[in-house]
């Protein structure tokens, strides 16, 4: 299948409000098509990883997700104040580390996922008003939800 022919195919399916659709683009290769019934985007691994490099790959995208939340939460609370904030600016990094000192290493994998965020806000703002911004940034909904334990039920879906 070409990549317009299953974007079209993707487009077709209805996706119902706090939906997401993930689907191959049929190219045999990573990149897939997100769409939520409004937009349409496309993730991908870089070349050196086996893809085309035409998208963000999910560990981008999901570190766009915690950086457009922490934005835009951080946005709503100073438009709420009224506070002189012109912009804010997210940058975030993931890594991975293997513990090497475990008791469990041998009978399953461990491995910690750590997410360094660097946050900047222009603006003729206060010290306190800084760090209140900051306390807020920890409040966005994806920070919470990375923070604790989430649970993910999977089942398959039978097609015809």
């Amino acid at each position: 299948m070409s990549d317009a022919s299953s974007a079209a195919a993707l487009q077709e399916i209805a996706v119902e409000a706090g939906t997401v659709v993930v689907s191959e683009t049929g190219d045999g290769v990573f990149t897939q098509q997100l769409l939520d019934g409004r937009h349409r985007l496309l993730a991908d691994e870089p070349v050196s990883a086996g893809g085309k490099d035409l998208g963000p790959g999910p560990y981008e995208l999901l570190l766009m997700a915690l950086g457009a939340c922490t934005s835009m939460t951080v946005r709503l609370y100073a438009n709420r104040k009224q506070w002189p904030l012109q912009r804010v600016t997210v940058r975030l990094k993931h890594t991975r580390s293997y513990p090497s000192d475990c008791k469990e290493c041998e009978s399953k994998p461990v491995m910690l996922d750590h997410v360094d965020r660097e946050i900047e806000f222009a603006g003729d703002l206060s010290d306190e008003q800084r760090a209140r911004l900051l306390e807020m940034a920890q409040k966005c909904p994806v920070h919470r939800t990375l923070s604790q334990r989430v649970e993910i039920a999977t089942r398959m879906r039978n097609i015809s």
